[in-house]
């Protein structure tokens, strides 16, 4: 797979601008009160990857000055769970999720999955310990026929998009980590470069 590398003066200068543009929203108090302002939301199921991929990717993604959402990173106790997580998905630049053996059986994961769809946002998929083949939403009857058709297309389209591939016993967490937090990187950069066109 070929992708196209960005010299570190770039990268910084990429850098410099979303650092004052952070801080523009963070004076805007308007702005600030009504988003959740994230540049990458880590979808993911907490019980597979959250102490291991999701957590690692979110420190990485944090030490690169981007502010990446995690829910247990970035909310809080009284917070409305669907309310925040909703707003900082249509508010993200781009997703990532991490595909992982018990993902499908998580009604939050393919919510979060058919929003990312819905709002037409980059979504880089990551598929720990699974393949693409081996996603598929069940119907265990409690989940509505319009969240069941929304899933399956989100995950269909997820399927079909070219991710990274992770084995947790035998690849380097590492190198995953770079890669992801690489590839968020290019894509925030072509994404500022086409907006300024």
């Amino acid at each position: 797979m070929h992708r196209q590398r960005y010299s570190s003066a770039v990268i910084k200068n990429f850098l410099a601008r979303q650092t004052a543009t952070k801080n523009f929203l963070a004076t805007n108090d308007a702005v600030t009160k009504n988003k959740a302002y994230c540049d990458v939301f880590i979808n993911h199921r907490g019980i597979d990857t959250k102490r291991t991929l999701a957590t690692l990717l979110y420190d990485r993604l944090s030490r690169q000055k981007l502010k990446p959402f995690l829910d247990n990173k970035n909310m809080k106790p009284g917070d409305k769970l669907f309310d925040h997580i909703d707003n900082a998905i249509r508010n993200c630049k781009v997703g990532i999720a991490v595909f992982s053996p018990n993902y499908c059986k998580s009604y939050f994961c393919l919510h979060e999955l058919a929003l990312f769809a819905e709002s037409k946002k980059k979504v880089i998929p990551i598929f720990c310990d699974v393949k693409p083949s081996q996603l598929s939403v069940t119907d265990n009857g409690n989940v509505p026929e319009k969240d069941l058709l929304r899933f399956e297309s989100a995950l269909e389209e997820a399927k079909c998009t070219v991710g990274l591939t992770f084995d947790s016993l035998e690849g380097n967490w590492l190198d995953v980590v770079n890669s992801a937090s690489e590839i968020v990187m290019e894509s925030l950069i072509e994404m500022k470069s086409i907006n300024f066109h």
